[in-house]
């Protein structure tokens, strides 16, 4: 899935020169944590403000009658200025992984310095929750094979013979680099049968573990 399907494109922006109160309103009134910070017809990005860089520039609560005239400095005093950026075609996965190494809580989407919409940490995790159907009723098993290739079709075609629908598979490395676990989550709530017929062909199922299973 690309960030052009998910992104919001509806993006309320400042210019630098206006004043902080006028992104405390924003912010407030439409529940909204960033707003890019825009110069010229196309919406060129020029920074961006936080809640965060408005709460760090606010007078503590034992002051907060105390310089008001600071929420009156233009945007450009206290917005950040290296914006990362996405573009539209970029993958959900490409942009997930920028969130996390930056530790940012939204990326503006541009295309040719054009601002086209924007995309939040809570966007990507509903999206890979969806991606995931950890949304819908199904049961999460993890197999654990040998790191080579076709052990993903062989298992599948496990799933296959039993009528049982996958709903999404992931693949992450094992301790042991010889193995890989492959977690499935697939459209049943009683998933004894698909790790018996799976444990039968001599693979091993690390989740659910369930002893003594009699089928």
């Amino acid at each position: 899935m690309i960030i052009e399907e998910i992104m919001k494109r509806d993006v309320l922006t400042l210019t630098e020169d206006a004043p902080i109160k006028d992104a405390m309103l924003l912010l407030d009134k439409y529940r909204i944590r960033h707003i890019p910070i825009v110069e010229g017809p196309n919406k060129r990005i020029v920074g961006i403000i936080s809640d965060r860089d408005i709460r760090d520039a606010s007078p503590s609560i034992f002051h907060s009658t105390e310089h008001l005239e600071d929420f009156l400095k233009p945007v450009s005093s206290i917005m950040q200025r290296n914006v990362i950026t996405a573009h539209p075609l970029d993958f959900v996965e490409e942009v997930s992984t920028i969130f996390y190494e930056h530790n940012i809580g939204c990326l503006p989407v541009t295309e040719d310095d054009e601002l086209l919409g924007i995309i939040t940490e809570t966007d990507v995790l509903h999206t890979l929750v969806e991606l995931m159907g950890a949304h819908q009723p199904s049961s999460h098993i993890e197999v654990k094979v040998q790191n080579k290739t076709g052990m993903l079709a062989s298992i599948a075609n496990i799933f296959k013979e039993l009528h049982i629908n996958i709903t999404s598979v992931l693949v992450y490395p094992s301790k042991n680099p010889e193995y890989k676990i492959l977690v499935f989550r697939v459209q049943t709530m009683d998933p004894r049968r698909i790790i018996h017929a799976i444990e039968k062909e001599g693979y091993e199922v690390i989740w659910p573990k369930q002893p003594g299973i009699n089928l």
